[in-house]
């Protein structure tokens, strides 16, 4: 039997819910019966894997090492993912390093096939990485499927910190921001940009994000998300603004709570 995830509200109140039981309610996702037999597999299986071919043949192992990195709506592409983690990401032409998505170069960059060094699979240490990975996306699908927009602020309080600790440029942060769909979804939603706004050229789009995060959050400079401060300021924003957005009426549960913070934000 797998846990349901509990989400009495919605909007910025369900937030602040989700993260006050999320330890809890992880714990008991992943000691559910159907992830302690995935993780179980995963386990025994992945490091006789050392090739992209093989892997995409063992549905089992293609199932948990895309969820893991959030992926998973492209399990029956087998094609196209053997294709990304073959080419690997060391040539500048490989698959993953031409794509928008770059949730596809994370990914074959973790497995690490494509290389003249042995794969990430052979590495002892490695099933824990993924399953970790995997613990918390799979708990993230099953929040998605009771209030998707609790799904989004996860995604975002998880990836938007581990972006910002690359250091890399603040040019290179909002392109991958905008590159990310859960985070470009929370982005625009926070900042109310349209979803057109993917269609000008990305120069024009960077200075939307930016403008975007000077108006809502009073700073333009992406580094801002190595605060934990800013990353909430982000979610509070964007969980408030979601829910207006879906509509809220006298009987929305928590309708007091979210209109006092929507005064608020």
């Amino acid at each position: 039997m797998t846990f349901q995830p509990v989400l009495p509200v919605g909007g910025y109140a369900g937030w602040r819910f989700l993260q006050s039981s999320l330890a809890t309610q992880q714990g008991r996702f992943a000691a559910s019966l159907v992830q302690d037999r995935d993780r179980a597999y995963f386990s025994e299986n992945i490091g006789k894997i050392t090739t992209a071919e093989e892997l995409v043949s063992d549905y089992r192992l293609l199932r948990v090492a895309l969820e893991a990195y959030g992926l998973q709506d492209d399990l029956s592409n087998r094609a196209f993912i053997e294709r990304i983690l073959s080419d690997g990401v060391d040539r500048e032409d490989a698959l993953s390093n031409r794509l928008a998505d770059k949730r596809y170069r994370t990914f074959a960059e973790a497995f690490g096939f494509g290389s003249v060094l042995p794969p990430q699979t052979q590495n002892p240490a490695f099933a824990e990485r993924v399953l970790a990975r995997f613990d918390r996306q799979s708990f993230e699908v099953a929040v998605g499927e009771v209030d998707g927009d609790m799904r989004l602020a996860l995604t975002a309080s998880r990836e938007l910190p581990e972006l910002a600790a690359l250091g890399s440029s603040d040019t290179t942060g909002w392109l991958s921001v905008m590159g990310t769909p859960p985070l470009r979804q929370v982005f625009e939603t926070a900042f109310g940009l349209p979803s057109a706004i993917a269609t000008l050229d990305l120069d024009r789009q960077v200075e939307s994000f930016r403008d975007g995060a000077e108006r809502t959050l009073g700073s333009a400079d992406f580094a801002q998300f190595n605060d934990p401060e800013a990353v909430e300021d982000l979610l509070r924003i964007f969980t408030i603004r979601a829910q207006v957005n879906a509509g809220i009426s006298a009987t929305t549960p928590g309708a007091t709570a979210i209109t006092l913070l929507q005064n608020l934000a």
